[in-house]
């Protein structure tokens, strides 16, 4: 990873600035739906600074640039930045962030401006009032996008892929079923009605997939629900005759995907004509439901704050809890995933081992993603592979690149983070092994956060517990040793969607004191520990959230624990035995057994994986 020149790119920049009387300029890293993965076409952010890293924000003033970003992307960042750039490492001491960094650079009287689009409308409120107590004036909402200028005729056209349908067999439940649980959250609320806007929560109310965004089987679409009406606004070329009559079946209209501003101001002035036209005292238009990821842009079309509410989406909470058939698909899926990877790691120590072949890390990448691909219903990955040797192992979100990147060391540690899409279920799994002699202080470390791992996948909680209250189980041991990681311990993980999807996830975060862990999430677990320029080791699960039949119910309250799904086994050369308690045993040996009678049958004649997973699997003493 190289520092990318970009002193020509913000020459441009400024002097588009200068031109629109812009003193500073935020480009945000989301696209126009806050999605945390983007296209191509929208990745103004790290065209502009060279910064490749999925969160992100670049400032630029008339002669200063600045990046912020967080603890999973500090290595990185420095990697990537050129000396343009000041990097602003967000959640350290006496670092600002960005919007601090911002004002500080307007005052006395500058313009800062962003594209609306770009910026959540919670967000652009606030980072609004901040400013005007520096500078006296309002954020500036710059309906032309000053980066796509720079850009050019070099951006990538939006995608125009096509949508596929996600059959009732896979998604539990119908279009009509989850259009009416949305609509009675409207009628609780008196709601005229509630745009949606997150691209996740789209797919999964209409029973939709598409590969418009890299790895996320999502489409470029909005939509209004209303008490009476659903209208999705998404091109017609991307919509089969087939979507189409389902979608009619359903009363779900269709209109073009540009058409939402207009028809959002429109709708915003039926409402208060209404409400002026009624005979009732109370004249006041009821307001209308935005999620409180929805864009500046969207709220200003609806009439802002006098006419919209911003809301935690009934979509998302709805969606992050998985009905059975979902929870079944997620189950069956991790065992074909866990099969791949056991596969993988098998063919790999064989190779690096017993051959002394070279395998780079994005070969070792390309031979996981063809394996997975063996398995039924696999579509494709569900994020780039973090295929990492040695020290790159401690660059949190590392991507090999291809013909650059080196061969994986069997002297060192060597971590693959990885994930599949599958029509039945989401995957995201970590593994830290060791093909030769690990380090004590590795081995060491790799205990203390399997312990982690271990103390948080058997926990007891009531309900109503938050993930924020439950991530200290994770790094107490890390903690003890006056160590630590600089990202969430566990993120919400989607049905055939996005691998990272809230509301829920456990974590330091503030947004994870605000809902409780439910029955039907399934969530990452995820701790580790990286020690820059030497080794990172990260060990992650997904689980099911369920209910637990306990001996009492303090308060008539039920208490939740963790099911695990993934199916992969743990390094034993990285186990330190005496580390570990007895019931830490216990459930260590009892999962392995598991692993073992879920995957087995996938090796009746593969002699090697067999060998290995029986290795990896037996009990330890």
């Amino acid at each position: 990873m190289a520092p990318v020149n970009a002193t020509e790119k913000l020459q441009e920049l400024r002097k588009l600035m200068k031109e629109n009387s812009v003193d500073v300029y935020i480009v945000p890293s989301e696209d126009s739906h806050s999605s945390e993965y983007i296209a191509h076409c929208d990745g103004r952010r790290a065209f502009l600074t060279g910064f490749t890293g999925s969160a992100g924000c670049a400032v630029v003033t008339t002669e200063k640039a600045a990046l912020a970003t967080d603890g999973r992307y500090f290595n990185q960042a420095t990697q990537q930045l050129d000396s343009n750039w000041e990097l602003l490492k967000q959640g350290l001491e006496n670092v600002p962030t960005w919007q601090e960094w911002s004002a500080d650079q307007a005052a006395g009287g500058k313009v800062v401006a962003v594209d609306p689009t770009l910026l959540a409308s919670g967000a652009a409120r606030k980072l609004s009032e901040r400013i005007v107590k520096s500078t006296g004036k309002d954020l500036l909402p710059l309906d032309e996008n000053l980066v796509d200028k720079v850009w050019g005729s070099d951006r990538p056209p939006r995608p125009m892929n096509l949508v596929a349908l996600q059959e009732e067999k896979y998604a539990g439940k119908g279009v009509g079923e989850k259009l009416e649980q949305l609509r009675k959250e409207l009628e609780k609320k008196k709601s005229p009605g509630f745009v949606v806007s997150m691209l996740d929560e789209i797919a999964w109310l209409f029973n939709l997939r598409g590969s418009d965004i890299p790895y996320n089987p999502v489409f470029f679409a909005y939509a209004i629900v209303t008490p009476e009406t659903a209208t999705l606004y998404i091109d017609d070329t991307k919509v089969s005759p087939e979507i189409q009559n389902i979608l009619a079946e359903n009363h779900v209209a269709m209109k073009p995907y540009e058409a939402i501003f207009n028809d959002s101001k429109a709708l915003s002035a039926s409402v208060v004509a209404a409400a002026s036209a009624s005979d009732s005292d109370n004249s006041t238009p009821s307001k209308f439901l935005i999620s409180n990821k929805a864009s500046w842009a969207l709220k200003r079309a609806l009439g802002g704050e006098d006419l919209v509410d911003e809301v935690r989406s009934p979509i998302g909470d709805a969606k992050a809890v998985k009905n059975d058939v979902e929870l079944e698909g997620m189950r069956a899926c991790q065992v074909r995933d866990g099969a791949a990877l056991i596969e993988y790691f098998a063919w790999l120590e064989d190779q690096l081992v017993n051959k002394k072949a070279k395998v780079d890390e994005v070969e070792g990448a390309e031979k996981l993603e063809s394996l997975r691909a063996k398995h039924k219903d696999f579509i494709g990955l569900s994020f780039d592979t973090i295929s990492s040797t040695g020290a790159n192992a401690a660059i949190i979100h590392y991507t090999p690149e291809k013909g650059i990147c080196p061969t994986i060391d069997p002297a060192e540690v060597y971590l693959c983070d990885s994930g599949g899409q599958y029509r039945d279920g989401t995957t995201d799994t970590t593994r830290t092994v060791h093909f030769g002699t690990p380090k004590d202080e590795e081995i060491h470390a790799y205990t203390l956060v399997l312990k982690g791992n271990i103390s948080l996948d058997m926990a007891i909680f009531p309900k109503g517990t938050t993930g924020f209250a439950l991530d200290i189980l994770a790094r107490q041991f890390l903690w003890n040793d006056g160590l630590d990681y600089r990202h969430g311990t566990g993120h919400g993980v989607g049905s055939y969607l996005n691998v990272h999807e809230g509301p829920i996830g456990i974590g330091t975060r503030v947004q994870y004191t605000e809902v409780p862990l439910a029955p039907g999430n399934v969530t990452s677990i995820e701790p580790g520990f990286y020690e820059d320029g030497s080794y990172g080791i990260r060990i992650e699960n997904m689980a099911i959230v369920k209910e637990i039949e306990s001996k009492l119910k303090f308060g008539d309250k039920p208490f939740l624990g963790f099911e695990h799904i993934t199916m992969v086994p743990y390094c034993r050369k990285l186990i330190d035995c005496t580390l570990l308690t007895a019931p830490e045993k216990k459930w260590l040996n009892d999962h392995h057994a598991e692993i073992f009678e879920k995957t087995k049958d996938y090796f009746k004649y593969d002699e090697l994986t067999m060998s290995w997973l029986k290795r990896e699997t037996h009990p330890l003493e």
